[in-house]
C-alpha cells in the first residue's frame, strides 16, 4: 500500500491553559473522504486549525506528503498543497464573488483562468453572481464561495469544517453532492460535519473524537452501524 498522503501522530494542541487535542493520530491516503465526527468541544475544529498552521502543537508530528509542516506557516502549508475552509465561512463580505475567488489564487496566478472555470462549473450559482458582493449571498451560496475559493488554489487535501452548518435540508444535500465531485475530481477531503449521518454516508473511514483523544477508528459504513456510535450521533436510542 503507499504511504498516506496525511499522517498525523501523537498530537498534543490547544488554547492556552487548555488542552484540546490529546494524543490524536490519524492517518488519511490520496483519494479518501475521511470524516471526524464529535460532540461540540471534542477537538475536531482545532485538529483542522493545527493541521493547516493556525494552531501550532505542543507535541506530535504532522506530515504531509511525507514532508513535516506542524508549526509550519499557513501560507507554506497552503502552497503545499493543504487548504482549509474554517466554520462559518470567514468570506470576505465587501469583495464581490470573483474578487473572492481571485483571493483563493494567490498562489496559483498562472493557473487562475482555468481553475475559476472549474469551480464555476461545480458551482454555477457563483457563475451568476460574480459581480455581486460576498456578503450579499444567501448562506448556502456564501458556503460555496467559501469552498470555491479553496477549490482556486488547487489543493491537494481540503479540510471542510462544518461545511451543512445552518443551511436548509435542501441545500445539505447539495453541499455533500458538491463534496463528492470534488473528490471525485481527485482532491483528498478531510471532513468535520455534525451532520453525522451525511457525512458517514459518503466518508470511506472516520474517526470519532470525544474530548480530544480518539476513541473510534474505521470504515465509515462499519462505525454507522455501531450501537455507540449509532446512539450517541445518529439520534437512536440505546
Amino acid at each position: 500500500m503507499t504511504a498516506p498522503l496525511l499522517v498525523v501522530e501523537d498530537l498534543e494542541a490547544g488554547y492556552g491553559a487548555i488542552t484540546a487535542l490529546r494524543g490524536v493520530g490519524l492517518d488519511v491516503h490520496a483519494g479518501e473522504i475521511v470524516t471526524l465526527i464529535g460532540s461540540n468541544g471534542a477537538g475536531k475544529s482545532t485538529l483542522l486549525r493545527t493541521i493547516s498552521g493556525l494552531v501550532r502543537p505542543r507535541c506530535g508530528r504532522i506530515v504531509f506528503a511525507g514532508e513535516e509542516i506542524g508549526g509550519a506557516r499557513p501560507d507554506r502549508i497552503v502552497r503545499l498543497g493543504v487548504c482549509h475552509v474554517p466554520e462559518g465561512r470567514r468570506i470576505f463580505a465587501n469583495l464581490s464573488v470573483h474578487e473572492n475567488l481571485q483571493m483563493g489564487a494567490y498562489v496559483r496566478r498562472n493557473e487562475e483562468s482555468k481553475t475559476l472555470e472549474r469551480v464555476l462549473a461545480l458551482f454555477p450559482r457563483l457563475r451568476e453572481r460574480l459581480r455581486q458582493a460576498g456578503g450579499t449571498l444567501s448562506g448556502g451560496e456564501q458556503q460555496m464561495l467559501a469552498i470555491g475559493r479553496a477549490l482556486m488554489a488547487r489543493p491537494r487535501l481540503l479540510l471542510l469544517d462544518e461545511p451543512s452548518l445552518g443551511l436548509a435540508p435542501r441545500l445539505v444535500e447539495q453541499i455533500f453532492d458538491i463534496v463528492r465531485a470534488i473528490n471525485a475530481e481527485g482532491t483528498t477531503v478531510v471532513l468535520v460535519e455534525q451532520n453525522a449521518q451525511q457525512a458517514l454516508r459518503i466518508a470511506s473511514r472516520a474517526y470519532v473524537l470525544e474530548t480530544g483523544s480518539l476513541v473510534l477508528q474505521g470504515a465509515a459504513a462499519e462505525l454507522a452501524a455501531d450501537p455507540r456510535v449509532r446512539r450517541a450521533y445518529l439520534g437512536e436510542e440505546s
